[in-house]
């Protein structure tokens, strides 16, 4: 905390490592809410992958005008195709997949293009996928859904059969 007051947030953020993460992520809708002035019940984020390579969208050396990129978290049940940007067939044996950084956008809801292919992805803290509902009315372990594009052959429930979810932390 020192390092963020002297030298100011980092460009990236280890979701992860958050204890609470959802005020990490409510705070940065109200960021944006504070520096728009809309009102924060109406927004949402919006959720870019980002190329582990030379992306054309983002440059993660600098923080983003709006929202933040976030890192640290592993697919479950799938694996991310950095070739085609979508979610895909894990190979045998193979139970889990590091996330490349996502960045979280803040947006108006109805502002959100909800035409695009793409797969509710739930985010845990465990694999245990279960929790117990904390006297803030938030899960202890459920986080959020983020949308994840998925290829044209695959729909919801191709993924949900699977189980597929993200979770900030593995088991081993």
């Amino acid at each position: 905390m020192k390092k963020w007051i002297e030298e100011g947030a980092p460009i990236t953020f280890w979701l992860s490592g958050f204890y609470f993460t959802q005020s990490f992520l409510t705070g940065t809708l109200q960021n944006y809410a504070r520096k728009t002035q809309i009102p924060i019940d109406t927004l949402s984020f919006d959720f870019y992958v980002i190329k582990p390579e030379n992306d054309p969208q983002c440059d993660i050396t600098k923080a983003p005008e709006d929202g933040c990129y976030v890192y640290g978290l592993f697919l479950d049940g799938c694996r991310w195709d950095n070739d085609d940007m979508v979610l895909a067939e894990p190979h045998p044996k193979i139970l889990n997949y590091s996330v490349p950084h996502i960045w979280l956008i803040p947006k108006e809801q109805d502002k959100i293009d909800k035409t695009r292919h793409l797969y509710e992805c739930p985010v845990y803290k465990t694999s245990r996928r279960a929790g117990t509902l904390s006297t803030t009315g938030h899960s202890t372990n459920f986080v959020l859904h983020m949308q994840l594009p998925m290829a044209p052959e695959h729909d919801q429930k191709h993924w949900i059969k699977r189980g597929v979810a993200m979770l900030t932390q593995l088991d081993d």
